[in-house]
């Protein structure tokens, strides 16, 4: 008897994670040869606890919930010869801890056999598997990654693909506003920052810190904090003092959450008011207390995307809320990607990585999606909530971004 995907989900939530997967290993032979085979298997490991969670709950499981389930719906991933084979599931919890994501691709790689391992959440989480997932000979579709080491990645991992872009991006997008802002003397030429010491943090500071300098700012505070860190009160009376009008946080949701409510008890609210990862999931509102015009952060969507908007329609009424404004559609790109791939080559994971690299889709980014040296290029770099929606931006706008709108009003 074959357990469809629903049935798994729910028993992972009663068994523990091991059992589950034995559970789940134990409905069909993994090793069938192309003629016997009656499923595709695909695991992953993924932070349901720890602290990752609330970012991988947000940006990640929710689309490969919805992706699986909708393949499944239609009879299941298509092959060349017009057959059809349903998606069975093999998933871990990784507990936020990068030594046991390690040994949970590696245990899906050498014990569960599975056809495809989907990437975790998190940029240290997908360096630390990158090279595994080479070893192995599977297609590593980083999408919730953000590194400037990407093409180097690419020449060392020719099967690893990178969807979020590099710090450099992001950071100087962000400095052209700045820039602007401080032309017409919206703001000063101050910035404080901080940023938290995970590789996110690291690799987005590393880039920050030479393009505000290039740019003629003065890095008045210059801040490094622990993941764990969850009283910023210091850190926030210490970025008021330094009379900056940017404040900007390359932080992760827990501390993009306690920055905000913390910001509001100290009624800390600068002109640019720039956050991490977590600014723009759509819970961000609720965490604001409402108040959440004029915050920065990576990302953002236009609002007026028809393939966007589908696709966010569906996510809703699928798993039940809407996706972030930033990582999840890019997700769930890369996995039409693996789709369409495998509906024109097949499951020879070599093949499917030349394709991956070469070819052209049609995703909820476009009809004519694709990679360039096994990146994703065509991304919104800077958003900010505007009468409600986290929007992309540019210091003008255009061109499917809205022209951003600063100072930050007051909290309310």
């Amino acid at each position: 008897m074959k357990t469809s995907f629903s049935e798994a989900i729910r028993s992972a939530r009663r068994l523990t994670t091991c059992a589950a997967a034995a559970l789940l290993v134990a409905t069909g032979t993994i090793g069938a040869s192309a003629q016997e085979r009656d499923k595709v298997t695909i695991g992953y490991a993924i932070s349901k606890s720890g602290p990752n969670a609330g970012g991988a709950d947000m940006t990640v499981t929710p689309n490969y919930e919805l992706w699986i389930e909708e393949v499944n719906a239609a009879g299941g991933l298509k092959l060349p010869d017009g057959s059809q084979l349903p998606i069975e599931v093999i998933a871990y919890d990784d507990r936020s801890s990068a030594e046991e994501v390690v040994r949970a691709v590696e245990r899906l790689a050498t014990q569960d056999e599975v056809d495809f391992i989907l990437p975790p959440w998190g940029t240290g989480f997908n360096l630390a598997v990158a090279p595994l997932m080479a070893k192995f000979g599977y297609p590593h579709l980083a999408g919730a990654a953000v590194t400037d080491k990407a093409p180097e990645f690419v020449k060392r991992w020719d099967t690893s693909y990178w969807f979020m872009g590099g710090s450099v991006d992001y950071v100087d997008a962000f400095t052209e506003i700045l820039v602007a802002e401080r032309e017409a003397g919206r703001i000063n030429d101050k910035i404080a920052m901080v940023s938290v010491a995970d590789g996110f943090g690291i690799d987005l500071v590393k880039a920050a810190r030479p393009s505000f300098e290039e740019a003629g700012f003065d890095i008045s505070y210059d801040k490094t904090f622990p993941p764990e860190t969850s009283d910023f009160a210091t850190i926030l009376s210490e970025a008021a003092n330094s009379e900056a009008d940017t404040f900007v946080a390359f932080s992760y949701p827990p501390h993009t959450f306690a920055l905000t409510k913390q910001a509001k008890v100290a009624s800390f609210s600068p002109p640019v008011f720039y956050l991490g990862v977590g600014a723009g999931f759509p819970v961000y509102p609720n965490i604001a207390g409402g108040s959440v015009e004029g915050v920065m952060s990576l990302g953002g969507i236009d609002p007026n995307n028809e393939l966007n908007s589908t696709y966010r329609a569906k996510h809703e009424e699928v798993i039940g809320r809407a996706p972030d404004y930033w990582g999840s559609v890019l997700i769930y790109a890369s996995l039409q990607m693996l789709e369409q791939t495998i509906e024109r080559v097949g499951l020879d994971k070599q093949a499917i990585a030349e394709e991956l690299s070469t070819g052209t889709f049609s995703t909820v980014l476009g009809e004519e999606t694709r990679l360039e040296d096994n990146q994703l290029r065509a991304i919104n770099w800077v958003g900010q909530w505007q009468d409600g929606q986290f929007v992309a931006v540019s210091p003008e706008g255009g061109n499917g971004l809205a022209a951003v709108k600063l100072p930050k009003p007051d909290w309310e």
